[in-house]
């Protein structure tokens, strides 16, 4: 499939996250982090029609001192985004930490709403809110830390459920289902069932202002992979926005003892049966770990960007490679996100650049003819074994 793909420069904003609040009009966080660059830390509001066109909107300067915003998700109905944003050194020495910060996007313009902390930080300490994702109707936002991941009500920002304290592994990727909520470590995957209706408003520790523990209802370790890997570890988990029986993980593997400098550091894609919690299927997706990852919202397809500097799609269905984009950026990505209809797709990096790509209207067809030709080109080998076997055997 080919593609057509713009890279745009944005002198001095280095790209942490992005998130899509119309088909053609998405936000992205960046800057210079805490650190004394002269960078500022922003967030800015962009215009795109296709693929070659990019306008500055708008822009939103945060505070001296304040860190970048390193994670975004968009609210799947109201226009508001959540960000992850430590506050600055000062503040954290006095305790304060307002991490979680919800900004309204309308009229052209974003304006900060609330804030909450759920991170306490040290002066010292160096976590972040890494993960920011709302449930599909939006009723919960999940956001978390190295180590410490919180449930909140949303619009409210009351916690919905005790802190989870992960002691082994990092987290680095939640999502959910209508019913669960799946945590994804370095480790392994915590699957965990979401408040009932009955828990969020009648029970008596929710009354008093102490939420009930989430329970956990399943560990799932990390899956056995193609090759001779010393191990891997969970990279990214997304349920498919439309059927809750599917859920994909990205899997970065770690080389064998006797590797060299070449050898490569594979990652995987495996696609997984929720109601078994077993991998139906396995594709190497890149030779090189995956820096970040998107589900399209139609469940089509999912774009990773990779280590290689590569930003490449897949086809949701076939774990199909549909086409990558060599040397996307002169970093790593550090953010991807489709757009709410699906047809175009954003990779960013701290190489101040954001790269708009454009998924061709023709492309499901495509990904599909290339099943039956696969599935045709098959059938003919197994004929011609069986016409060769019989020949050889006198059969013709």
């Amino acid at each position: 499939m080919r593609t057509k793909h713009t890279s745009h420069s944005l002198p001095s904003f280095p790209v942490y996250s992005s998130a899509f609040v119309s088909p053609t009009d998405f936000v992205l966080g960046g800057g210079g982090g805490q650190s004394k660059t002269g960078i500022k830390n922003k967030l800015r509001l962009y215009h795109t029609e296709d693929d070659k066109t990019l306008e500055l909107v708008n822009e939103l300067e945060l505070a001296s001192g304040e860190d970048a915003p390193m994670s975004i998700a968009a609210h799947p109905s109201r226009d508001e985004i959540v960000c992850g944003i430590n506050s600055s050194q000062e503040a954290l020495k006095d305790g304060e930490n307002q991490n979680c910060r919800v900004y309204v996007v309308k009229d052209s313009k974003i304006s900060l709403s609330t804030t909450r902390s759920t991170l306490v930080l040290s002066d010292s300490d160096d976590d972040y809110q890494r993960v920011t994702t709302f449930s599909p109707d939006g009723k919960y936002l999940a956001i978390a830390g190295t180590h410490d991941l919180s449930v909140l009500d949303y619009p409210t920002l009351v916690p919905a459920a005790r802190p989870i304290h992960v002691d082994k592994g990092e987290i680095f990727d939640a999502t959910f289902s209508s019913k669960t909520l799946v945590v994804a470590t370095t480790v392994n995957m915590l699957v965990y069932a979401l408040p009932s209706d009955e828990d969020s408003d009648g029970s008596e520790e929710r009354k008093e202002g102490q939420p009930a523990a989430l329970e956990l209802l399943r560990t799932i370790d990390r899956p056995d992979l193609p090759g001779k890997d010393s191990g891997s570890s969970f990279r990214a988990a997304r349920y498919h926005p439309h059927d809750e029986k599917v859920l994909y993980t990205i899997m970065n593997t770690v080389p064998p003892r006797t590797r060299t400098k070449s050898s490569p550091r594979r990652a995987f894609i495996c696609k997984w049966d929720t109601e078994t919690w077993k991998v139906t299927k396995v594709r190497q997706v890149s030779d090189r770990q995956v820096t970040c990852f998107d589900i399209s919202p139609d469940g089509k397809w999912f774009a990773f960007g990779s280590s290689d500097l590569t930003v490449g799609v897949v086809d949701a269905q076939s774990l199909a490679p549909q086409f990558n984009i060599l040397k996307a950026h002169d970093f790593p990505p550090t953010t991807l996100c489709f757009n709410p209809t699906s047809d175009k797709l954003i990779s960013g990096s701290a190489d101040n650049t954001v790269r708009i790509v454009t998924i061709p209207s023709d492309a499901a067809s495509a990904s599909s003819w290339s099943t039956w030709l696969l599935f045709i080109v098959a059938l003919l080998v197994a004929l011609f074994a069986y016409i060769a076997h019989r020949m050889s055997t006198g059969g013709l």
